[in-house]
């Protein structure tokens, strides 16, 4: 992907009602959100590898922001997506769903950072056949899931009561009632 493919979906996500903007690599996405954390109290995310990756946690902590794991009351909240197709619907699918209920309604604030390595040119069927082949095998992997696909890498559909995969959203337009920035990184960024 290249940066014209981030600008094409950035103009997608603004038209879809979100704030959205490219970030040209992983330190100017870093500047942005730290920019964003400028102001607030309290940061949360949702076990993002990307915000994982980019060190975000640790960089906020030694800002003095209060960071909550798994709530939904804070002033900003820092997520990634599963998928984005290129015409700005985000996908995500949860486990518990944490990510996705913070994702709607609770934070003052969203932000998600999402790598052009999540942009499918297709519909939701490619949205979705994307993350059922690279990020839920590895999460799976990651989390210590007993499934399937944490040992084959291949998603299985499976029925293992430690499927990650049970909820699904797709953010056809920002959510009423919500302040959401996309910063679209034209960089590979996590699973």
């Amino acid at each position: 992907m290249s940066k014209e493919i981030c600008q094409k979906l950035v103009e997608a996500l603004l038209k879809r009602g979100f704030e959205a903007e490219v970030a040209a690599n992983e330190a100017e996405a870093v500047a942005i959100v730290m920019a964003e954390a400028a102001d607030v109290k309290s940061v949360g995310w949702g076990g993002s590898e990307t915000v994982k990756a980019l060190g975000l946690r640790e960089k906020l902590a030694e800002c003095g922001k209060e960071i909550r794991d798994h709530e939904l009351q804070m002033d900003l909240f820092l997520l990634s997506a599963n998928a984005v197709t290129l015409d700005g619907r985000i996908v995500n699918i949860d486990g518990r769903g944490n990510r996705i209920a913070a994702s709607i309604a609770g934070p003052g604030r969203v932000v998600y950072i999402i790598g052009r390595n999540k942009i499918v040119d297709g519909g939701l069927d490619d949205a979705i056949a994307r993350i059922k082949k690279y990020a839920c095998p590895p999460n799976c992997v990651r989390l210590g899931k007993k499934t399937p696909c944490a040992a084959t890498g291949i998603c299985a559909d499976c029925d293992s009561p430690d499927r990650i995969c049970k909820v699904m959203a797709v953010f056809d337009r920002k959510p009423t009632g919500i302040s959401a920035k996309v910063i679209v990184v034209d960089a590979d960024l996590g699973y």
